[in-house]
């Protein structure tokens, strides 16, 4: 199986889950929560992280509403996908990402590490969850 390099992003407007996966694709992990201050700052912190990491396409959540169409925030989601993927020159493909915070709190409380003053962990692990069902798609393309 070819190695892969992706970066899985939880776009908020104050912070930004980023998570990453190891060579094989097979496991993602959080890495950092990015807090917001400027596109520029954003940028800043993602390329560091990307040169590090070789980093290879961008793999972000899609907050659709939940009858699944693209609302407001998907929106905004979106806008800000394709400015930096514009910029940072990486492709970019979306998750539906509905309901991971929920998930990523729950995950976090069964390992007792849920912190109410901690939303850096839960935007991580929400990061790491839409990164682990882009993986696990895409390894299920790759067995059909």
């Amino acid at each position: 199986m070819k190695r892969i390099s992706a970066l899985g992003l939880d776009v908020g407007k104050k912070r930004m889950g980023v998570a990453g996966c190891d060579g094989t694709g097979l496991i993602a992990t959080g890495l950092t929560t990015i807090y917001r201050t400027s596109l520029a700052e954003d940028i800043k912190q993602l390329q560091n992280i990307i040169e590090d990491r070789q980093v290879e396409i961008l793999v972000i959540g899609l907050p659709y509403s939940l009858d699944g169409t693209v609302g407001f925030q998907a929106e905004q989601v979106q806008k800000f996908a394709n400015k930096i993927a514009k910029i940072l020159q990486l492709p970019i493909e979306y998750v539906d990402e509905r309901l991971t915070s929920v998930e990523a709190e729950a995950q976090l409380k069964a390992q007792k590490k849920f912190s109410t003053r901690d939303k850096g962990a839960v935007d991580r692990r929400a990061a790491a969850i839409i990164l682990q069902q882009w993986l696990d798609m895409r390894r299920q393309k790759d067995r059909g």
